[in-house]
């Protein structure tokens, strides 16, 4: 991949297709939930969809990177925090941090596991089928 061209998509965009087209969240709901305007949330989408379009088509890798995120120690189920652009926002994951205990689960094959502190699901891998992991 070194050799590759880059598309880079945006936090907010990614959360935003996470949200509709991973999740099948509706658009009010969605908009509702990253603190942000439908018609924010559409240009969003609009966005991340045709930068996914063009890496796939042109066969680029996909960077996923944007604003600074300050990860800030959860009181029960948190909402996060993210610092930058828009202060006050939903940081990487959109706010979900759970807190501590819970378990890291693979979306693909269903392997659970306990989740450790300090080692958030999305960086494991199912030990099963190589999947990246996410919160249960």
């Amino acid at each position: 991949m070194i050799n590759l061209k880059e598309t880079v998509l945006s936090f907010d965009e990614l959360e935003a297709i996470r949200l509709i087209d991973n999740e099948n969240l509706e658009q009010t709901k969605v908009a509702g939930k990253m603190k942000i305007s439908q018609s924010t949330l559409s240009r969003l989408l609009k966005t991340g969809r045709k930068k996914l379009a063009n890496a796939l088509v042109n066969g680029k890798a996909i960077k996923i990177k944007g604003g600074d995120f300050k990860m800030v120690q959860p009181r029960g189920r948190g909402i996060g925090l993210k610092q930058g652009r828009m202060s006050g926002g939903r940081g990487l994951g959109g706010g979900l941090a759970a807190g501590p205990g819970g378990i890291c689960k693979c979306p693909k094959c269903g392997y659970e596991e306990p989740q450790i502190r300090g080692q958030p699901c999305m960086n494991k891998k199912c030990p099963k089928c190589q999947s990246l992991m996410i919160r249960g």
